[in-house]
């Protein structure tokens, strides 16, 4: 079907990138919704199993959610260390100089700090640490609040003016927390509140949240001007950041759904 849309688009002269971006845009969204559909009307899966995958369902929301924040990091934050982020550190006195690429790093650098906090503060916490629904609940906030923190610099100094590195620094570091409340986490309850007979299938499903987030990605992105900036990461962090509380609010019922997964 894709592919007799793609001939018919060629020879109607309307094959262009951003048909190319709409078309895996939907396809993106469309899968991960077809196969919730497949697995929850099987009947192949037990009524518990069936339980579980609704609760499932907002989690994998929060995904999509996370991951397009997170994944901006490339795009958006990308364009603002390269357009507004002054490339030097003062180090007594002496300047020391380098490319924006270099915050390209930041991410992985955060998740090598941080990997053994959580699995330290895991263990120590043991059975008394927060459910893996809560945990998304808090993760998601975390990124919503990392685009709250990046309207400061242009509310504060304006878009046309380069600021400190210090910000995105930040950025990267609050939405990271998130990353380690969600991305093992969530490999985990997938593999936890997936049916028998489409275990494979749920842990697809579960890394289509992040395409469906570049997918998300690619529509809101031609939203960002310098202009709208401040704007944007209010809107899109504060989005995030209402779901979140709207998840912890739900947190009772996902667990119920969860048939005694935590």
């Amino acid at each position: 079907m894709v592919i007799l849309v793609v001939i018919g688009l060629v020879f109607t002269h309307q094959f262009n990138v951003d048909m190319i971006v709409n078309i895996f845009t939907v396809i993106a969204v469309i899968i991960p919704i077809y196969y919730f559909f497949k697995i929850l009307s099987s009947q192949k899966i037990t009524a518990t199993e069936r339980s579980r995958v609704f609760a499932y369902i907002p989690l994998f929301i929060a995904g999509v959610l996370f991951w397009s924040i997170e994944e901006q990091g490339s795009v958006v934050l990308a364009l603002f260390a390269d357009d507004q982020t002054r490339l030097y550190f003062n180090v007594f006195g002496n300047q020391i100089h380098f490319p924006s690429s270099f915050f390209q790093s930041i991410n992985p650098l955060f998740i090598m700090i941080y990997v053994p906090i959580f699995a330290w503060l895991w263990g120590k916490m043991g059975k008394k640490q927060p459910s893996s629904s809560k945990k998304f609940a808090y993760g998601l906030f975390a990124a919503g609040l990392s685009f709250l923190w990046m309207m400061l610099p242009g509310m504060l100094f304006g878009t046309d003016v380069k600021v400190s590195p210090f910000w995105l620094i930040m950025s990267w570091a609050i939405v990271i927390v998130g990353e380690m409340l969600i991305s093992p986490i969530g490999l985990s309850v997938t593999t936890k509140l997936a049916p028998k007979s489409f275990q494979a299938q749920m842990m697809s499903i579960w890394f289509l949240s992040n395409a469906a987030a570049q997918a998300i990605n690619a529509q809101i992105v031609k939203f960002y001007t310098s202009e709208t900036e401040v704007a944007y990461y209010g809107i899109v962090g504060g989005i995030t950041i209402v779901f979140s509380i709207i998840l912890f609010f739900y947190v009772p019922r996902i667990e119920k759904l969860m048939s005694g997964i935590k």
